[in-house]
């Protein structure tokens, strides 16, 4: 059963090139609470979603943007204060430390930070604490990240590809992080791996070609199914 509705986009199409679009008349909901998966080949136009709702790209039309029930804009403060992402690549903040990069977030959103010390071990990243953010691997760069996003629980965390780049008991504790996440809010995350999908997703959207292809919901939500439409 649904709770209320978080986020509603109508007809968004997204483009860098305008006649060009990389979405196409794209219709989502999401709602409070709960693990949305966004699943498609390379190219399907994942993480540019994942940009545009991020308030990065300007390239995009949609009739309607609604965040709890009040039409935005993805780059509105009301919106932005409630949501964070974490990119599959992120070079940012080259020259903070982590422990200072942790810092300006929760600085940003006006929060403290939780269990921090707890996800610090459970991705083994202690010795990474005060690194500058540019000397660490892809993937320490990517733990760092997570940490920060899910110390801080904002209401909409947004994951581009969370999986990539992470060695084996730091993945498992991202799905732990997530299927617990749904009592702090919601999360829309992409990959291409579809053990991340089927392990955390009360629903799973699959993107093909820019459109949603097919949406799967609670036991519907099979590896070997969703494989077929990805086929297609």
């Amino acid at each position: 059963m649904k709770t209320e509705e978080l986020l509603s986009i109508k007809n968004i199409n997204i483009w860098y090139t305008e006649d060009k679009p990389v979405i196409k008349d794209l219709s989502i909901e999401l709602f409070q609470n709960e693990v949305v998966g966004l699943i498609g080949l390379n190219g399907a136009g994942k993480t540019t979603l994942m940009k545009t709702i991020s308030g990065l790209l300007a390239g995009f039309e949609a009739k309607e943007i609604c965040w709890k029930g009040k039409k935005t804009g993805f780059r509105d403060n009301a919106f932005k204060k409630d949501r964070f992402i974490v990119f599959a690549e992120d070079s940012s903040f080259g020259y903070f430390t982590f422990r200072e990069y942790l810092k300006y977030v929760c600085h940003s959103y006006g929060v403290k930070a939780e269990n921090t010390q707890e996800m610090v071990e459970g991705f083994h990243f202690g010795e990474y604490m005060d690194v500058l953010m540019k000397e660490l691997s892809t993937g320490n760069r990517k733990k760092a990240g997570l940490i920060a996003a899910f110390a801080i629980h904002p209401e909409f965390l947004l994951l581009d590809e969370p999986v990539n780049g992470l060695d084996f008991q730091s993945t498992e504790y991202l799905y732990r992080l997530i299927n617990e996440y749904r009592k702090y809010g919601s999360v829309l995350f992409s990959s291409h791996i579809l053990e991340s999908i089927c392990l955390t997703s009360d629903r799973v959207m699959v993107l093909e070609e820019g459109k949603i292809d097919r949406i799967f919901e609670g036991e519907s939500i099979n590896a070997e199914t969703i494989r077929e439409v990805l086929k297609q």
